[in-house]
């Protein structure tokens, strides 16, 4: 066989292969350094563990973790219309809020940061899940103020709510790393545990 025969061969047999099988629909995370998995492995953390639960589960669902460390709710605002554009998410999880707090950034301005970014993902297309945070008893009224938020916009927006992103590991030090802010590799698993009852049934 003539060298270029078998050369247009090859690659047009190439050119019939199946390309890897992509995820229909996308489920994208805007969340801070929670998400982010901050101080472990990309692949340790709990959204990155979403990925492998929705393949094991073969649900037709990627995940895109926009989750940046140190990021507040009017960041998270700020970059959430390139996302949509990009991503096209069929689902939206918003795990912002834990920074606005803890530097007691007014909770109206997050409050309507929370609400833009609940209407605009809703206005492309995507259901939506919203992640309440809490702040330790030291920050006094304002701290009571700041859980209270997250479960009023939920019931306005008739969002599901993940009441605490933290909820299965917060009372454990062991499940922290050594600014007992952020969990450890060993913490992801039981977060992905708490998140999925109130995920599942947005990708049905």
């Amino acid at each position: 066989m003539r060298p270029v025969l078998f050369l247009c061969l090859f690659v047009s047999a190439l050119l019939c292969l199946p390309l890897p099988a992509q995820a229909a629909k996308t489920i994208l995370i805007m969340g801070d350094s929670l998400s982010a998995g901050y101080g472990i492995r990309p692949e340790q953390a709990w959204p990155a563990l979403l990925g492998k639960r929705l393949s094991e589960k073969r649900l037709d669902y990627s995940v895109a973790n926009l989750s940046i460390s140190g990021e507040t709710t009017a960041g998270g605002r700020s970059r959430l219309d390139a996302a949509l554009k990009t991503h096209k998410p069929a689902v939206v999880v918003i795990a912002l809020g834990a920074n606005d707090g803890l530097r007691g950034l007014p909770l109206g301005q997050m409050r309507d940061n929370l609400n833009a970014m609940i209407d605009a993902s809703r206005a492309g297309g995507a259901k939506v899940a919203l992640a309440g945070m809490r702040l330790p008893p030291n920050y006094g009224p304002y701290a009571n103020d700041f859980v209270r938020s997250f479960a009023e916009i939920a019931k306005a927006k008739k969002a599901p709510l993940i009441e605490f992103l933290l909820e299965p590991v917060a009372a454990q030090a062991r499940y922290f790393q050594a600014d007992n802010l952020h969990p450890v590799a060993e913490a992801q698993p039981l977060i992905l545990d708490h998140v999925w009852p109130t995920l599942l049934p947005l990708l049905k």
